[in-house]
């Protein structure tokens, strides 16, 4: 089985929510173990919420939808706005959030400490995941935060018996 799906949401606090119910009602649908799907989402959460805060500040213009960039092209304008792709593939989801902020200053993701204000989400990513990669938008710039997790199923997927 195969599914994925995509966002393009503005930069506000209202569009997390959004994205994290879309990503429970397709692994509820899918038929993936409960506690799977609330890790994966509780990392959509903090993915997406990052892009909501940092997100924005240096991003290119949008330049419409002739721009094979824009909003209908394969890089996507994402001034003010950010991208939620979610891929289920066999026994694997892959989820990616891109925004137009000015990325990541760093090559390796520094280390938090336990009481710090921020970053602390970052990490908790790479804890609910089973593998994490952090990079910037090559061309427009931006933030690309994309996570795996290998899947759990149920004993009773809902897809498999519609």
């Amino acid at each position: 089985m195969s599914i994925w799906w995509s966002l393009h949401l503005r930069r506000e606090a209202a569009s997390v929510p959004l994205a994290r119910r879309l990503l429970l009602g397709t692994m509820e649908t899918a038929g993936v173990d409960p506690d799977v799907s609330y890790e994966l989402s509780v990392a959509l959460t903090e993915a997406c919420a990052n892009a909501v805060e940092h997100g924005g500040a240096g991003a290119a213009p949008d330049t419409g939808p002739d721009d094979p960039d824009g909003p209908g092209g394969p890089g996507g304008a994402l001034s003010g706005a950010y991208r939620v792709t979610a891929y289920l593939d066999g026994e694997t989801c892959r989820i990616e959030v891109a925004d137009s902020g000015p990325g990541f200053p760093y090559a390796e993701l520094p280390a938090a400490p336990a009481d710090a204000e921020h970053g602390r989400g970052m990490r908790l990513i790479e804890e609910l995941s089973d593998h994490v990669r952090f990079g910037n938008r090559s061309g427009r710039g931006g933030a690309v935060v994309s996570f795996d997790k290998i899947l759990k199923w149920k004993d009773a997927p809902s897809l498999l018996m519609a």
